[in-house]
């Protein structure tokens, strides 16, 4: 009995000592620094302030400051009610999903579609997208680094870190001409190492609204053939930079026509207003349809790994109106319509900085394209278009031109107007000087 009581006394000691040793497994987590962009958010959503801005989320809004549903999604709806009894995405359905995708980038009647060269598989939108390849270059490219553009969308350098490929960036912004500091680009793309991965986004960059012109996008691919790189394009905003689709393909295509081998991120969360869905496609261009094959094999099974299989509603949304000839064309009229929207609010800011009398030049308001507005703000600027108008935004400066409507932009204006008045007392005399 009494070797009993020690035997058990022991143990008690035992589960004590291991669990006073368990109580410091996470002890020395630290909280993770806060998302640029969902700071901003909680920012605002924490202001008690009646005439709040939110001009930081990437998302598009209506001219009341509400979330869309598109028609097209509605209608799309309809057709698929009943069938969410499937467990689990269907291949064919998901199959359809990426070929309607693939065309949409490369073209329905190029030799990509027809040749069956792309291989391409639906991802959480445009982050899993890239986080997929991220992943894929690391496992068969190791010693490879990713080239960004400076700046990128904050989130790229997370992905790839987390994928755990070194990055480097190239010359993309030019901040005292607000436009494309082309000439660096160029000398960056000569002199990366051959064989170099870049990432580009083909259209309404992300942050700057800046985007080359069709020659310059030319001139970047035939350098591209000379030193060997590989272009990987993160397309989150297909048409939002002209309202034509396949215009703000037209960086892809030009690559495509040199015979590039290309991969692509794509994203419906903002195209479509599917942002709490996470529809996206990863596609790579191959030489023939057995090497599509074999890299389709490889990225599915990184899928597999990650997450298993993608939500099944968003995916038979943007299949069902991507196969429907009148359901596709209504969305077209509908990408346009928000465009459009886009573009109007980007000239009225502008007007209403001019009529104030601002000194500042505000045409990269209007130049820029896209769902973003580069605006050249400071983070002191920033700062205090928070704490004293409660408009919200990135330190960087960029404004989500969707959050400008025309029950906030004279507001706006006169905010922006006003905590530049330094800068613009600075210009006045460097101006007076220079005469």
């Amino acid at each position: 009995m009494y070797w009993r009581y020690l035997t058990r006394a022991a143990r008690r000691c035992s589960v004590h000592t291991t669990s006073s040793r368990t109580v410091g497994w996470w002890d020395h987590v630290a909280p993770a620094a806060k998302d640029p962009i969902n700071g901003v958010t909680e920012a605002f959503l924490a202001d008690p302030s009646p005439f709040k801005i939110n001009l930081g989320v990437g998302a598009y809004r209506d001219d009341k400051g509400r979330p869309v549903v598109l028609q097209c999604v509605r209608e799309a709806e309809a057709k698929i009610a009943g069938s969410e009894f499937l467990e689990s995405i269907s291949a064919s359905v998901s199959t359809k999903m990426v070929e309607e995708s693939v065309k949409l980038v490369y073209g329905k009647d190029s030799d990509v579609v027809k040749e069956g060269r792309s291989a391409g598989v639906q991802a959480l939108s445009g982050t899993g997208a890239c986080r997929l390849f991220a992943e894929f270059q690391r496992r068969f490219h190791p010693e490879s680094h990713i080239y960004f553009p400076d700046p990128t969308w904050s989130n790229h350098h997370n992905i790839w870190r987390d994928a755990q490929i070194p990055e480097r960036t190239y010359h993309y912004y030019d901040p005292d001409s607000k436009s494309l500091d082309f000439a660096a680009l160029m000398d960056d793309i000569k002199n990366a190492p051959d064989s170099s991965f870049f990432l580009f986004h083909p259209s309404a960059h992300n942050p700057t609204g800046v985007d080359p012109t069709e020659e310059q996008w030319r001139e970047i691919s035939y350098q591209f053939k000379v030193k060997g790189h590989f272009p990987f394009f993160d397309m989150a905003y297909q048409g939002f930079a002209s309202g034509d689709l396949d215009k703000d393909a037209q960086a892809i295509r030009i690559f495509l026509e040199d015979e590039h081998l290309i991969g692509c991120a794509q994203s419906y969360a903002k195209s479509m207003g599917l942002y709490g869905h996470r529809v996206g496609c990863l596609s790579i261009l191959c030489v023939d349809s057995k090497q599509a094959a074999a890299i389709r094999s490889q990225i599915q099974q990184i899928a597999r790994a990650m997450y298993g299989s993608p939500p099944v509603h968003g995916i038979l949304l943007v299949e069902t109106i991507l196969s429907d000839p009148n359901l596709k064309s209504l969305w077209i009229d509908e990408v346009k319509i928000m465009a459009d929207r886009i573009q109007r609010k980007r000239t009225t800011l502008r007007q209403n900085l001019e009529k104030l009398g601002s000194s500042l030049n505000w045409e990269h308001i209007t130049n820029q394209l896209g769902m973003f507005c580069f605006s050249g703000l400071t983070p002191y600027q920033v700062d205090r278009l928070a704490k004293e108008f409660h408009i919200y935004m990135t330190q960087d400066g960029r404004i989500s031109m969707a959050g400008v409507t025309t029950g906030n932009v004279n507001y706006l204006a006169n905010a922006i107007h006003e905590v530049t008045r330094s800068e613009q007392e600075t210009a006045k005399i460097l101006c007076s000087i220079s005469v």
